[in-house]
């Protein structure tokens, strides 16, 4: 080749290593352009409510405490997020709202206060200044001229946003005043166990004291208090706990049984008949080829919600999955050790147990616990859509629109059971394939 044709070549090749370094990036930017045109990115940015993303933020780690008061009766009530079940006796209230000659005072952060006075007068001090709110009669009467920006004054109601999450609202029904406390709300023992309010120094000194209860001693009382708690239900909780790792269990491991002898009839060594095996190999398609979450519909219409519903889900899709796996093994097998117990006379079912199942037994423990962990993830949104497991108590805290501290709970027991599957799966692999 002559030195101009090895310039024109170079030239050229060039222009080549041009185009491409110039026209991925280019066509890269074009499709990145079409999807924030077809998705639109910007009216879901501007559409996007980050006032109620802080609202539900703070729910993770906080909760409110309702003051109400009916303005037809005169009757104040504290309660927890407004739970029947969560409602302070007059002895067991916050320090924060107590009782006055002319009526109740409820002390909010950065000074400021509210005041139900008689004849449902409403008393609210700022550090700006002091506004008077009547809710008795036909519409609510404030004498706030110049209402400042965190005020909304109508003839029907009054609202006033107050720092760090707090509220009051007047309506012509009732008053109520929100206050926002950190942490989650009577998260070990509620309004009706003995030991509720009771700091860790005295639960320690009464966990071998005197009893509080002749018929229990105090520290199996404490446990059953919090096992019981009627806000949490750490009891309900631990269950769907094991439904969902059992339906993960279930589905993963029965699958890997059915799958590992049609994975024989799939393994173009083991069945020398194409129809027969191209006829699994297309069922193994099927089973996978549908997502667990499509067989979690169609097997909840077919047999109803439950546990089982999503056990079989997982089975289904996993049956193909590992038939695939599986077979892939088996025709990838060394068949020396096949050939050596042929040559002693052995017959078919001793050659796959002495020679072939050492070969793909630690490939087939491997992918069944990789499964396992990650059908646990996946058991929690199967849950939701079958009635079981803690992705159904998950789905119920976000449906109500204000449990989020629970909703929060849920997702921090659901990481600590991954990581334990995760963990658990890593010590089986190595003390099974390892070992």
């Amino acid at each position: 080749m002559s030195l101009a044709d090895t310039n024109i070549a170079a030239q050229g090749m060039i222009r080549r290593k041009r185009l491409w370094s110039l026209g991925v990036p280019a066509l890269i930017v074009a499709y990145l352009a079409y999807v924030a045109i077809a998705f639109d990115l910007g009216g879901l940015a501007g559409r996007a409510r980050w006032d109620n993303g802080m609202l539900m933020a703070q729910d993770f780690w906080s909760y409110k405490v309702h003051v109400t008061r009916d303005n037809r009766s005169q009757n104040i009530s504290a309660s927890i997020e407004g739970m029947r079940n969560a409602t302070f006796a007059p002895d067991q209230r916050p320090g924060w709202i107590t009782d006055t000659a002319s009526g109740t005072h409820v002390a909010l952060p950065q000074g400021n206060s509210v005041d139900f006075g008689p004849e449902g007068l409403v008393v609210l001090t700022t550090p700006d200044g002091q506004y008077r709110i009547h809710a008795a009669g036909g519409a609510i009467q404030a004498d706030i001229p110049d209402p400042p920006a965190n005020f909304n004054v109508s003839d029907s109601r009054f609202t006033a946003y107050l720092p760090e999450g707090a509220r009051l609202t007047v309506t012509r029904a009732r008053t109520e005043v929100f206050r926002r406390q950190a942490g989650w709300e009577l998260f070990f023992f509620d309004l009706s166990s003995d030991f509720h309010g009771k700091s860790w120094g005295e639960l320690a000194a009464l966990s071998f004291g005197d009893r509080l209860d002749p018929a229990r001693p105090n520290i199996v009382g404490m446990a059953q208090d919090f096992w019981k708690n009627s806000i949490w239900h750490h009891g309900d909780v631990a269950w769907a706990i094991f439904e969902t790792v059992l339906m993960a269990f279930l589905g993963t491991f029965a699958a890997g049984l059915i799958s590992v002898p049609l994975a024989f009839l799939a393994a173009a060594n083991f069945t020398p008949l194409l129809l027969v095996r191209q006829a699994v190999r297309r069922v193994f398609d099927l089973l996978r080829g549908v997502d667990a979450l499509i067989w979690t519909v169609i097997m909840s219409r077919a047999f109803g919600p439950g546990p089982l519903t999503g056990s079989l889900a997982i089975l289904l899709t996993d049956t193909g999955t590992f038939g695939k796996l599986f077979s892939e093994a088996l025709e990838n097998i060394d068949e020396k050790p096949v050939e050596g117990l042929r040559s002693t006379g052995a017959g078919a079912l001793a050659r796959i147990r002495w020679a072939v199942i050492p070969q793909v037994a630690p490939v087939i423990m491997s992918q069944l616990l990789y499964y396992f962990e990650s059908n646990t993830r996946g058991a929690t949104v199967i849950g939701a859509i079958t009635g079981g497991g803690i992705g159904l108590l998950l789905m119920q805290a976000m449906q109500t629109q204000q449990d989020w501290e629970h909703v929060a709970y849920y997702i921090v027991l659901i990481l600590l059971m991954v990581m334990a599957m995760d963990w658990l799966s890593g010590k089986l692999r190595a003390r099974l394939i390892k070992g």
